[in-house]
Formats: structure tokens, C-alpha cells, sequence
């Protein structure tokens, strides 16, 4: 997806670099410095193939903040030296600036690059440019209409970098949701002749001689199925943290407290799945390997907007700097959240039991 993104992002910035070439050739009469306009397009022309040749080897490289800033930095001398390139008095002019559009690719750059607030900082600092270009040709801005002029600018080319960057992620947004499906679907044909037979099978066999592992089994084989062909639910923390606590009661027979602060924001589906996947894997770590009696789950919100949760329990405890992360912390725990976006810290101590930290934006 964002090697597509980029290519159409290299296609418009060759076609805007032919655009201020033909401007250069049309007005070639006009200009006062033709050595600036024509090492200003040089620039903007070594760019625009570095770009391309970047795009061809890594798209990644596209989108780190060196081959971003060099083509903002080109764009902005683009605008700024456009008037000494013609010379006085062509800031309002009616004639075609050698900066009108190129720069504009620098800006959905940024945008793409680095999100929704990057994008709208370039263009507007792309707009200032134009603002000193004028004063730098010599130009006074004394009148609303000049004043106007210079505002649509910025405003313009503000919301161009902010669009890119808001569409990159939604654009991101989608091919998750698409790469999730997909991975349940495989997993689905995967799974359902084999895994799900197994656990019927294990189900009817512990019966009557293990009445606990009947029912794991059971449990196990609804919350599979419920995750590979079950509808998508609307997302509630409270009904799916209070879930996750109902089956650490049932498996390890402890007591999960679950405590959700009132003014706690509702979260998006994905971060709440993953928080409470996060949760329910915490809850498992405590019964399993901290043999804990009792955890309690509390959420709250944050000031930015997102939500904290807290688990904590009273089992062993262990000692982080001495126990490696297992698997289960690392990818059930970790994974989930670091993939929208938030972060997980572990604070624990042998004998003082462990507390899980959340952080979901």
C-alpha cells in the first residue's frame, strides 16, 4: 500500500518538475538570474530522480526524515528564490513562479511520511516561504488583498499536507484490517479439521474422568470458533475485560476485581481487542506462572485521551532482570498493543507479586 502511495507521489512530482521546466523555457525572456532558475530546477530535478531511484530499491527510505527534508528544503528554495530568479516586483505577478507546484510533492511527502501533523507543519512552513519570498522581492504587503493571497497559500498548502497524512492512515488502517482477515481465514481452513476436531474429541473423552479438562477444552473450542466464524462485535472494554476475568476464575480459580473508571472513553474496536487480548494473556501469566489468588483489573483514562490499565496480582512475583521474557508477554502482550500504537511496562518482585501496565491511545 505504500509503495503504491509513493509511486503515485513520484509520478506527480515528474510531472510537476516538467511543468516548471516548460514555465522556464516559456518565460526564459523574462527571468534576470536564468543561472538560478536553471540550478533551482537542477535541484528539484536531482531530487525528483534520487526520489525515483529510492523508490525502486527501498520505498522505505521514501519515508525516513533525511530524503523528506531534502526535498522540503529544495521546495522552499524553489519559493523563496523565485523572485530574485525574475526579478523586483514579480511576487503578485501575473506570470507563471518557478514554485508553484513542485513543492506541493515535498509537502504530501512529510504528510505521508510522518502523519497528519507533519504534513500540515511543512505546508505551512512552506507557506511562510512564500511570505519571505515576497519580502525579499522587494515587495510590500499593504494591502488585504496581497494579505489574502498569502494566507490561501499557506492554508492550501496546509491542508494538502495534513489530507496526505490523514489518508496514509486511514490507508494503513484498512490494509491491517485486510491483513487481519486474511490471516484469520487462513488460519481458519488451517485449523478447523484439525485443532477443533481435537478439542471435541478431548471434550468428549475427559468427560466423566476429568470433569476440569472437559470443560477447558469446551471453553476453548467456543472462543475458537467464535474467533474464526463469529460475527464482528461492537467493541466493550467493561463486557470484554469482565469475560477475560470470568475465565482466569474458571481455569485457575482465583478472583479478578474488575474496576473501569465511568469516565473512561470508549475505545475503537481494534485497540479494545487488543487491550483486552492483551489482558486476558496478563490474567493467564498470573494464574499460570504467579499462581495468584486474587488480580485486579482497573482501567482509567489518560490526559491525551487514551486509557490506561493496570493488572495486578498477588502470585510470586519474579524478577525482570534475571527472568527473559516469554513468548506470551513478548507477542500476546507486547505484540498487541505496540501494533496500535501504545506501550507496556512490567514492574515486579519476588514474593511481591506482578503488575502488567497498559497504555492504549
Amino acid at each position: 500500500m505504500e509503495r503504491s502511495v509513493l509511486q503515485g507521489l513520484a509520478v506527480f512530482r515528474w510531472g510537476a518538475w516538467l511543468w516548471i521546466a516548460a514555465v522556464l523555457a516559456v518565460s526564459r525572456h523574462d527571468i534576470r538570474r536564468p543561472w538560478l532558475a536553471v540550478g533551482l530546477i537542477a535541484a528539484a530535478l536531482a531530487v525528483t530522480a534520487l526520489d525515483t531511484a529510492l523508490l525502486g530499491r527501498d520505498h522505505t527510505a521514501l519515508l525516513r526524515p533525511g530524503p523528506v527534508v531534502a526535498e522540503l528544503a529544495v521546495g522552499i528554495a524553489l519559493v523563496l528564490c523565485d523572485g530574485w530568479a525574475y526579478g523586483p516586483n514579480h511576487a503578485f505577478a501575473t506570470s507563471q513562479s518557478l514554485g508553484s507546484v513542485w513543492p506541493l510533492a515535498g509537502i504530501l511527502a512529510a504528510g505521508v511520511g510522518f502523519g497528519f501533523a507533519a504534513g500540515a507543519a511543512a505546508g505551512i512552513l512552506m507557506g511562510l516561504a512564500r511570505a519571505g519570498a515576497v519580502v525579499a522581492n522587494g515587495v510590500a504587503i499593504d494591502s488585504g488583498g496581497k494579505i489574502l493571497s498569502l494566507t490561501n497559500t499557506v492554508v492550501f498548502y496546509a491542508l494538502g499536507g495534513a489530507a496526505a497524512g490523514y489518508l496514509i492512515s486511514l490507508l494503513r488502517r484498512a490494509e491491517r484490517e485486510i491483513s487481519a482477515a486474511r490471516a484469520r481465514e487462513e488460519v481458519a481452513r488451517t485449523l478447523h479439521d484439525g485443532v477443533l476436531q481435537t478439542l471435541a474429541v478431548v471434550e468428549r473423552r475427559a468427560a466423566t474422568s476429568d470433569p476440569d479438562l472437559a470443560r477447558l477444552a469446551r471453553q476453548q473450542e467456543r472462543e475458537l470458533r467464535e474467533f474464526l466464524f463469529g460475527a464482528t462485535r461492537a467493541a466493550d472494554l467493561g463486557a470484554g475485560l469482565r469475560a477475560a476475568a470470568a475465565r482466569f476464575e474458571q481455569v485457575f480459580g482465583g478472583r479478578v476485581d474488575v474496576i473501569v473508571a465511568a469516565d473512561a472513553p470508549q475505545l475503537a474496536q481494534p485497540e479494545c481487542e487488543a487491550l483486552v487480548g492483551a489482558v486476558g494473556e496478563a490474567l493467564v501469566n498470573a494464574g499460570k506462572h504467579g499462581e495468584a489468588s486474587k488480580v485486579t483489573v482497573y482501567v482509567e483514562p489518560t490526559d491525551s485521551g487514551g486509557v490506561f490499565c493496570s493488572v495486578k496480582d498477588d502470585g510470586h512475583g519474579f524478577d525482570p532482570a534475571t527472568t527473559g521474557e516469554r513468548v506470551g508477554l513478548a507477542r500476546s502482550i507486547r505484540g498487541r498493543i505496540a501494533d496500535v500504537g501504545g506501550r507496556v511496562e512490567l514492574h515486579s518482585r519476588l514474593g511481591e507479586g506482578a503488575e502488567v501496565c497498559l497504555w492504549v491511545p
